[in-house]
């Protein structure tokens, strides 16, 4: 594997597996851990370029701990890279995902006590009580309607990204605080219970079955141009975050294309249609 981005191997340490495969000054098992913050930069290297987000209760792998970064691997989809070490937080096996566009976590259950963080849509978390509507989490007492048992995958990806309309475009963003065309559609699939890379070039070459040019859209199929992916909201409109827009935002398909064609994204590179949803 030569894959940066899915490689757990750097200039201090690789993991174990890899053992025969790189040169390493040492090689570990790693640690599980989670993600304690309510998101967090996974970045190239510390202090780096943001490369992708993680989202609070992420799953988490940490094979070296230095000067405040962790080098740490993502559970979900293997994306490797650095976090702040203050971000991170004990293992907790999470029975629960926030299903709504965002939460809030609280000190009591109770509306009006103070709130501790905000939870976005696909945040993590552990249910062990219940009281007056709310659930008991590692993060606070979350509104019960806001989770959703996370053996309960949804069934329509569409449905999903539409909750985060209106969201701000971030380029490598994956939470309701921001987000872009990839994480998007991550977003909407892992609700679904479907397992997707983190960026749009893996997501081309992993996702769905391939149709041929011309192939009628329908609901829930993506397009691909190179480095951009969108959902297909219906068979004349698109779903996506996108630069132009600055946000998640709906618009029709035809014009979308023309647009996206002139402007330098090119044609579509990819028409998939995804199994195993709606």
């Amino acid at each position: 594997m030569t894959d940066r981005r899915l490689l757990p191997a750097n200039g201090r340490v690789a993991a174990a597996h890899l053992r025969d495969q790189v040169t390493a000054p040492r090689y570990e098992q790693g640690q599980p851990a989670s993600l304690g913050a309510a998101v967090a930069d996974l970045l190239r290297a510390p202090e780096g370029a943001r490369d992708r987000q993680l989202l609070h209760g992420a799953a988490l792998t940490v094979y070296d701990r230095h000067q405040g970064f962790a080098f740490v691997r993502a559970e979900a989809d293997g994306y490797v890279g650095y976090v702040a070490e203050a971000a991170l937080a004990p293992a907790c096996k999470a029975t629960h995902r926030v299903s709504s566009r965002a939460t809030h976590a609280y000190r009591d259950p109770d509306l009006k006590s103070p709130d501790l963080l905000l939870l976005s849509l696909g945040a993590r978390v552990r249910v062990t009580a219940r009281q007056d509507r709310f659930c008991q989490t590692q993060a606070g007492w979350v509104p019960e309607g806001h989770l959703a048992p996370i053996e309960t995958p949804e069934a329509d990806p569409v449905a999903v990204a539409q909750r985060l309309l209106g969201t701000p475009y971030l380029w490598g963003g994956n939470s309701a605080l921001g987000i872009d065309c990839s994480g998007l559609v991550q977003a909407a699939l892992l609700a679904c219970g479907l397992p997707c890379p983190g960026d749009s070039d893996q997501q081309e070459a992993a996702l769905g079955q391939t149709l041929p040019a011309g192939s009628a859209p329908e609901r829930g199929d993506l397009l691909f141009w190179k480095g951009h992916v969108a959902l297909v909201a219906d068979p004349q409109t698109l779903l996506h975050a996108n630069a132009f827009h600055m946000a998640v935002a709906r618009e029709p398909l035809a014009p979308a294309l023309s647009r996206i064609e002139t402007t330098g994204g090119g044609a579509v590179t990819r028409h998939a249609r995804l199994t195993g949803v709606l």
